[in-house]
């Protein structure tokens, strides 16, 4: 019952206050797909080069199509919330197994792709990795023992005794 009235609270606020739900939001993952090509491994790419070799370069393909065998699809999207999502594709054309051609969107290099992962994101203050020599002092200071602890007496035996697994004598 308890339940039903802070249900019926919560809708009653935001009714009066419609402005609220435009600053409180569900969080969102990051949703990352296919395959991320850069510009440098784009500028490897070379015609002639056989399957095996562009797969190298590029990794697997995201899409083989049966009725299209010589061509490969390489499709990247990225959404993040508040972001206008990405999307990038490369498609490789070839002609008996060799790459005859290849059509592509406008690619960012490498370093331009990792800073666009964090672009957007609010980092706090990054904390001290290393202690100092006064910290460890008073770490130490804080942690130490003013007697050593005697070891508890050891455990009495089980008044029981097992008989032994083999009998002495016998072969295996």
């Amino acid at each position: 019952m308890a339940s039903l009235v802070a249900l019926s609270a919560c809708s009653s606020v935001t009714s009066r206050l419609p402005g609220i739900t435009s600053v409180v939001t569900p969080y969102k993952i990051d949703i990352l797909q296919g395959n991320v090509v850069t510009r440098e491994q784009a500028a490897a790419l070379q015609t002639g080069m056989g399957r095996d070799q562009v797969r190298d370069i590029l990794g697997s393909p995201l899409l083989i199509s049966v009725f299209h065998a010589d061509r490969w699809d390489y499709v990247f999207t990225f959404r993040r919330q508040g972001q206008a999502p990405q999307q990038r594709r490369l498609t490789a054309f070839f002609k008996a197994d060799l790459l005859e051609r290849f059509e592509a969107d406008e690619l960012p290099s490498e370093a331009e792709f990792v800073a666009s992962l964090d672009a957007g994101r609010k980092f706090g203050k990054v904390p001290p990795l290393q202690a100092t020599e006064a910290q460890l002092k008073a770490f130490d200071e804080r942690n130490k023992t003013t007697a050593p602890v005697e070891p508890a007496a050891p455990v009495a035996a089980p008044a029981t005794s097992y008989p032994p697994l083999e009998t002495p004598g016998t072969a295996r």
